[in-house]
């Protein structure tokens, strides 16, 4: 059953994915940046609901009130696909920070730049950083939410986190608040996988970072605040009844949790002084 849906959810979606892009071409060229938009977040619900429909895998949002208003950071956990399109639904005119070579994907790429993504060539090194916090204020002048995956790829659910400086680098820089992000749709919606599991994917939007302090601060408290909550998201979802298959990953991260939580409630406390 779950092949079959899984089959049926990715035919619809790279056929509507398809359509939807080729449609608009006739006048693509002459209508305003959000119409680029519309068609990105068109997609972007056609595809949430043909997930829940076919598939049956749902979406819950968690932390909304951790939104700030005007220009901020997303620096989100990057599982699978289903984040590239569901987080451009929670925010207004969101912008994403991607790899150039995006740019030159037929079709697809004119979209990127027609919507004003900030595309970054990670081979140019400091160049790089200094295009990225050049677009990033740009677009933070607008107040478009900056949407960044600051492991600059996508990683298993539950392996070990590879976050980049740049997202440091561009927090010192840029002088807004940082919203972590935990999820945990790699369970659901695998990275290089055709299955899609049913189940619920959590998006949670946990409390902003404030500006002000040092990038070796920063790093640390981001990755402490998305790695916890995600390997909560992790537990939560071992415990469901809608448990999807684990990779080998996830596995074995649960198994440490599980382990760690044994040993702190077999450690009797300690004496207080005196």
């Amino acid at each position: 059953m779950v092949f079959l849906r899984s089959l049926f959810f990715n035919l619809a979606f790279y056929v509507l994915t398809v359509v939807l892009l080729v449609l608009p071409l006739p006048v693509y060229f002459i209508l305003p940046q959000a119409f680029g938009m519309w068609v990105v977040t068109t997609w972007s619900r056609a595809g949430l609901f043909l997930l829940r429909i076919v598939a049956g895998t749902r979406l819950e949002v968690r932390g909304r009130e951790n939104l700030p208003s005007g220009g901020f950071i997303v620096a989100s956990k990057h599982q699978s696909m289903f984040e590239t399109f569901a987080l451009s639904l929670q925010f207004r005119n969101p912008t994403y920070v991607m790899k150039r070579q995006i740019k030159w994907i037929p079709i697809f790429g004119q979209y990127t730049i027609k919507t004003g993504m900030i595309h970054v060539d990670r081979a140019a090194g400091g160049a790089a950083l200094r295009l990225l916090v050049a677009r990033a204020r740009e677009e933070l002048a607008k107040h478009r939410p900056i949407v960044i995956f600051p492991e600059g790829t996508r990683r298993p659910p539950g392996a070990p986190p590879v976050y980049q400086s740049g997202i440091a680098h561009l927090y010192r820089a840029v002088g807004v608040p940082v919203v972590p992000t935990a999820l945990n749709s790699g369970l659901y919606w695998p990275r290089r996988k055709f299955l899609r599991y049913p189940g619920t994917i959590v998006i949670e939007f946990l409390p902003p970072i404030a500006p002000g302090l040092t990038p070796r601060e920063f790093l640390a408290t981001l990755i402490d605040r998305i790695e916890r909550e995600s390997d909560r998201l992790l537990l939560e979802a071992d415990r469901s009844s809608s448990r999807p298959p684990f990779p080998a990953e996830a596995t074995a991260r649960i198994a440490v949790l599980k382990r760690a939580a044994t040993e702190a409630a077999s450690t009797p406390p300690a004496a207080s002084a005196g």
